[in-house]
């Protein structure tokens, strides 16, 4: 999982990941950390705007489909399948797009309290 790591809000997000991903299924790094490889120039103009997911057949997943493809992994099928439903799938990218422009605002009550596992 490549992020912003100059964003509270992300890393408060991947936090949260971290802390369910009991399998340990994902290496969570900042795309400012990432190495080359996977780190491509077009990959890093990517990640400054949204969560990047590299599966490991090399597959990139990003934005509302990758938080959809974690929550999945993480347990939380429901809503993952929910996100991924034809209907619901460009609700899911607008959704996303509309937290990714607006961190600031969203910071100020997601993600706040501690990430301990529910």
């Amino acid at each position: 999982m490549i992020w912003d790591g100059e964003c509270g809000f992300c890393r408060r997000s991947v936090e949260w990941v971290a802390a369910r991903d009991r399998a340990q299924l994902f290496h969570i790094v900042p795309y400012q950390q990432t190495p080359s490889p996977p780190m491509t120039d077009q990959l890093r103009e990517r990640a400054k705007r949204a969560v990047q997911i590299i599966e490991p057949d090399g597959t990139v997943i990003e934005a509302g489909r990758a938080v959809a493809f974690v929550l999945g992994a993480i347990g939380k099928k429901r809503i993952a399948r929910l996100m991924m439903w034809g209907p619901f799938r460009p609700l899911t990218e607008w959704g996303y797009r509309r937290v990714a422009n607006n961190r600031d605002f969203f910071s100020k009550f997601m993600f706040r309290k501690s990430c301990a596992v529910d």
